[in-house]
């Protein structure tokens, strides 16, 4: 799984990266987004085609829930199960989302606890992970947007310390995952790709 991971790429800079055209959010940097908190996510606007950076909250709940308040809000989906999953195949098929990280944690056990360990590109650059969004609407202007981040099998460098890992969708995908481009999306959840290095122990609690 993705409990937590670190955003501190200014958004300025990430709506360049990713040709964001809306006003830019205002958010703080942040070494330990967890879930039931915001964080930035880029989607494809459904009318215009265009790219947009927004704040979403983490913990994915689906726009036919009858109350958020209740409603379980998972923070991951499973890569081999998002397409056919009632929770979240309609997110799948139309509302697929990018959200920058850069860096995610994982837990190892250890004698004395948990050990997190960081995980980030070799190259510094922020990793793009594969997200879900779904947007809930109450009643009169009560609105929640909210995402989920996928999970696949664990790379060979992630694999010591937990069997899954988040989706990391590269540059040349974007296209294709946000929905400009026409093709098979599953394509982009495999682990095969995925340039991340194992940075060691951290201080994430």
């Amino acid at each position: 799984m993705c409990g937590r991971f670190v955003s501190i790429t200014p958004p300025e800079a990430i709506a360049r990266m990713v040709k964001a055209v809306n006003p830019v959010p205002n958010v703080a940097p942040s070494w330990n987004i967890a879930p039931s908190q915001q964080a930035m996510a880029v989607r494809r606007h459904p009318k215009t085609g265009e790219r947009h950076l927004d704040l979403l909250t983490w913990g994915f709940v689906p726009h036919w829930a009858d109350d958020p308040n209740t409603e379980r809000k998972p923070i991951n989906a499973r890569a081999e199960t998002v397409a056919t999953s009632p929770m979240f195949r309609a997110a799948f098929a139309h509302n697929r989302c990018l959200v920058p990280a850069d860096a995610y944690y994982e837990w190892k056990a250890a004698p004395d606890g948990k050990q997190p360990y960081a995980f980030a590109r070799q190259d510094g650059e922020p990793m793009m992970l594969a997200g879900l969004w779904d947007v809930w609407q109450g009643d009169g202007d009560a609105r929640l947007r909210s995402f989920t981040l996928i999970t696949t099998s664990a790379n060979e460098i992630a694999r010591p310390i937990h069997d899954r890992m988040p989706v990391i969708v590269e540059a040349g995908d974007w296209p294709l995952w946000l929905g400009d481009d026409e093709g098979d999306q599953g394509s982009c959840c495999g682990p095969q790709a995925m340039k991340v290095s194992k940075l060691g122990p951290s201080a994430a609690g």
